[in-house]
């Protein structure tokens, strides 16, 4: 029957992710989506999408060098959105503080605009088999495999992913999505591993 295997990526190590513009990505993330691409080289993949951010962009090019012939297309739909306009009531702390800080057109657009990212990659194919990659951002990977799993939806928040990490959903007509591999970075040497994370998450 006919499936979709929905690789999903992190951008690479942002250049300067202190600052809140698009610096691009710093050389560690460069590096990052080599190896990246390195990996997904034998994946059969039929198209790679990626969100407008400059280092979205840099890290789906850098994984396509690897994959002549498959098309690189920027899709709005994986930026970097917040998924869920979640109630900060009854939240920890640094989380009701995390929601404030989100301005009240990101709580409009950003579920819109999640929900249809999930329309468009989410779900089996009409017919054949497809894998595709979406280089995209952390609360967009989350919030695919929140939904994959049915958990509450306020969990997007604390599920941290790696740069570069890697996350594949499996979705077909026959049964429900399964969540095949969830930010796998064994493509990466342990010196390039763990960016992207709060620091009291990293080991």
């Amino acid at each position: 029957m006919p499936s979709r295997l929905l690789y999903l990526v992190r951008h690479g190590e942002q250049d300067r992710p202190e600052e809140e513009a698009d610096t691009g990505l710093s050389e560690r993330g460069r590096r990052q989506a080599t190896l990246l691409g390195e990996r997904l080289r034998g994946a059969g993949l039929t198209a790679v999408h990626h969100g407008p951010a400059r280092r979205a962009a840099e890290t789906a090019a850098l994984v396509a060098a690897s994959l002549p012939g498959v098309p690189v297309r920027e899709d709005d739909r994986a930026g970097d959105h917040m998924p869920h306009d979640t109630d900060p009531a009854g939240m920890p702390e640094r989380y009701a503080e995390f929601l404030a800080a989100f301005t009240e057109r990101e709580r409009r657009d950003g579920p819109r605009v999640t929900a249809e990212a999930v329309a468009r990659f989410a779900a089996a194919p009409a017919e054949g088999d497809v894998r595709e990659l979406v280089v995209t951002h952390n609360f967009l990977v989350a919030w695919l495999v929140l939904h994959a799993l049915e958990a509450p939806p306020h969990r997007w928040i604390g599920l941290n992913q790696q740069n570069c990490g890697l996350t594949v959903i499996r979705y077909s007509s026959g049964g429900p999505p399964t969540l095949v591999a969830l930010n796998d970075v064994a493509h990466l040497p342990p010196e390039l591993r763990a960016t992207g994370l709060p620091d009291d998450y990293r080991f």
